[in-house]
């Protein structure tokens, strides 16, 4: 605490203004958005799109309005007086050293560390007790650290690296091969490759995944047939065996191939959307053999954990929604000769292998419990874990007898544990030393009820002793998709929100995980609304229990949960005084259109599925909802130039909706970074102004003038 209260000597308690607009300029002058005559024909009915202009992001007039929007908005938040303290106590607070879990290969023991401000963690390593020495250090891959260090894959006895680097934050990947004795590049430059793993057979090349380049823009064409390659050491690109996805009855928007730790067999994951996967094996010892079916149908999510010699263990949510491990003989894999091994529970299953065993991490209310099996099923122990959070990590190879996890929760900054797999010992191997004191600070998870009578749990973190005033400053972040679960984790950005006396609140909507497959499809396609219903009730129960009320309360997310915030803000306007959609997907009709955007047809449908599916999408679709004479949240919408995950066309079309219509006084901004996608790889000095413009807009719309936050000593 400190180091903040030096930053706010000058700046006693802030209290909130009466009149918040006192703080704002309120005469924006938005750059004029033109609009096109673009109308769209669905079961009959017409709809308009007058900024499909702007899905061209390769065209001038779209850089050109790119351009007098961030001038708009940086030039709003280049008024606000604290931001400058702010970013400055993000830098400081940021300024810590964070390590990695070690991990072997060959003969060396690697580790990731970032010495607390440079913009890419750095991969370190060492042999036996020797100091450790910079292996690859992708802060030097670029001047401003936009290109990006993505997938390691060592062969098998660890002497040659596969690795690939992003530029400007996009999907599209290249990978470079390494000796790692030398550390010279061996050969030619691997292009073209998206949504991939690299996976080596023994010390010979690997598998990888990659789709055709596209027509037209690359970060915005669409991608669906999805093709796994064999590279082998030696050759050129181009000479890569192409071993699925070449034809229409193999055609499928994501594949991975995956090779067993013992090189015996080749496990293959066809996809059509995020949400289930046929599978197929193939026997890497005998020559030319063909694949063997496992599943034929994307009925489930059913993957191979690992083998011993010809036994499969599986890990399926087929006929068991909160998911358990099988064992099958290879011979005879398909369904009906499963066999439970861990059967499924009341709570979701998420099993790792780990030094010759199965360590099985179980949510109970989006808190971990990690329990440890032998091969045969024997429970052998529950894992000791230091307090209630999120363990993640586990994934020892079979001979490594010390594994490691990590532990973190909203308010603790993770740490590493070793763990012992025979004895079950774990130790703390490193805490994060960090200008932030946790012991001041708590969470408590309560149950609230939605619209339709649904019990949501959601976890509130502050400051210990939060007056229950109804003006604490909030957010209240949620995402609801695609089997995605948000258990506890630490955030520094969130820390100095809370150091600041703000409230930060994450329910667990429907349309996660958090409860298996049952909670995820109460969320999906028609289903959707229940989300932001379980959204919206998150909110009003914070401020009927007086954490807040609507002039403090800032709602957030990204991506999906940038949806999220679109359809609650416009259906609920009075909702929550700060909207902070993130990289959204925000035009409901066409984002199938656009990269792998018809992989999310499973939680969303499409508009071309049926006219009962349009009307339903059309209904809450950001985009199409943006009424005329409405007043609207302060909204500061995010995204990236370089997003191909989410096109940033998607944020672009719902700010000029926004613009256009806005009748109130609060601004809405958009702020456009550049050479930036989704947000993996993104340098920590973006990141950081990213926070400290995030931020300052919230509280200086919640209408304060100073920061808020307490100075005694």
């Amino acid at each position: 605490m400190k180091n903040l209260m030096m930053l706010l000597a000058v700046a006693v308690i802030s209290s909130c203004n009466s009149n918040p607009s006192k703080n704002k300029t309120n005469t924006l002058n938005y750059p004029e958005t033109k609009t096109v005559d673009t109308v769209d024909t669905y079961f009959g009915e017409q709809v308009k799109d007058p900024y499909r202009w702007l899905e061209d992001d390769r065209s001038p007039e779209t850089e050109a309005w790119v351009k007098e929007e961030n001038k708009v908005t940086f030039g709003y938040l280049n008024q606000i007086p604290f931001r400058g303290e702010l970013e400055k106590r993000l830098s400081e607070i940021w300024n810590y050293e964070k390590l990695g879990a070690p991990f072997n290969e060959g003969d060396y023991t690697y580790f990731y560390k970032n010495s607390g401000l440079q913009n890419q963690s750095v991969l370190y390593r060492k042999k036996g007790d020797s100091e450790p020495e910079v292996f690859l250090d992708p802060n030097t891959f670029s001047e401003d650290g936009t290109v990006s260090l993505g997938n390691l894959s060592f062969s098998k006895n660890g002497k040659i690296l596969a690795y690939s680097i992003s530029e400007g934050g996009s999907d599209w990947r290249k990978v470079l091969v390494m000796d790692v004795e030398t550390r010279n590049i061996v050969e030619d430059t691997l292009n073209d490759i998206k949504f991939s793993g690299i996976s080596w057979y023994k010390n010979e090349g690997f598998y990888y995944s990659s789709y055709d380049k596209p027509e037209g823009s690359e970060l915005s064409a669409k991608t669906d047939q999805h093709k796994v390659y064999y590279h082998k050491l030696g050759t050129s690109q181009n000479e890569d065996q192409l071993i699925y996805g070449g034809t229409p009855e193999q055609k499928h928007r994501y594949i991975n191939g995956i090779v067993t730790e013992d090189d015996h067999y080749l496990i293959l994951t066809p996809r059509n959307s995020t949400t289930g996967n046929e599978l197929y094996v193939k026997d890497l010892t005998v020559p030319d053999s063909k694949f063997v079916t496992i599943l034929d149908n994307t009925n489930s999510n059913t993957t191979v954990l690992d083998n011993v010699g010809s036994k499969l263990y599986l890990v399926t949510n087929l006929d068991a929604p909160n998911k358990r491990v099988v064992t099958v003989d290879v011979a005879n894999p398909t369904p009906e000769n499963w066999v439970d091994l861990i059967p499924e529970t009341e709570n979701v299953l998420t099993p790792r292998t780990s030094g010759g065993f199965i360590m099985a991490s179980y949510m109970i209310d989006a808190i971990s419990k990690v329990k440890q099996y032998d091969y045969d099923g024997n429970f052998i122990r529950d894992v000791e874990l230091p307090g209630i959070g999120t363990a993640g990590g586990f994934g020892g190879k079979k001979e490594e007898k010390i594994d490691y996890f990590t532990f973190t929760n909203y308010y603790t900054p993770g740490s590493i544990y070793s763990f012992d797999v025979e004895t079950g010992e774990t130790k703390l191997y490193n805490k994060p030393n960090i200008d932030f004191d946790s012991s001041q600070y708590e969470s408590k998870q309560v149950f609230y009820t939605s619209k339709d009578g649904t019990k949501i749990p959601m976890i509130i973190t502050y400051k210990k002793g939060l007056e229950l005033n109804g003006k604490n400053p909030t957010i209240l972040y949620g995402y609801g998709g695609f089997n995605i679960s948000l258990t506890p984790s630490f955030s520094t950005a969130n820390a100095i929100w809370m150091e600041m006396g703000g409230v930060y609140a994450v329910p667990n909507l429907r349309g996660g995980g958090e409860y298996g497959s049952a909670w995820h499809d109460a969320g999906t396609k028609m289903k959707k609304q229940n989300v932001f219903d379980d959204f919206i009730a998150a909110g009003e129960y914070l401020k009927t229990n007086k954490y807040t009320d609507t002039q403090h309360l800032a709602i957030r997310g990204g991506s999906n949960g940038g949806l999220l915030v679109g359809a609650v803000m416009t259906q609920r306007p009075d909702l929550a005084h700060v909207a902070l959609p993130a990289v959204g997907v925000m035009d409901m009709l066409r984002y199938n259109k656009f990269t792998a955007g018809a992989g999310w047809a499973y939680d969303y449908g499409t508009a071309e599925d049926s006219k009962a599916m349009f009307e339903y999408l059309k209904g809450y679709s950001p985009v199409h909802n943006v009424k005329a004479a409405e007043s609207y949240p302060a909204t500061l919408v995010t995204t990236g130039d370089h997003d191909d995950r989410v096109v940033p066309a998607h944020s672009f079309k719902f700010a000029a909706e926004l613009q256009s219509k806005q009748a109130g006084d609060n601004p809405v901004l958009i702020r456009i970074e550049t050479d930036a996608g989704h947000g993996a790889g993104t340098p920590v000095s973006k990141i950081i102004a990213l926070y400290a413009d995030v931020f300052s807009f919230t509280l200086y719309n919640m209408g304060y003038s100073t920061l808020p936050g307490d100075t005694e000593a």
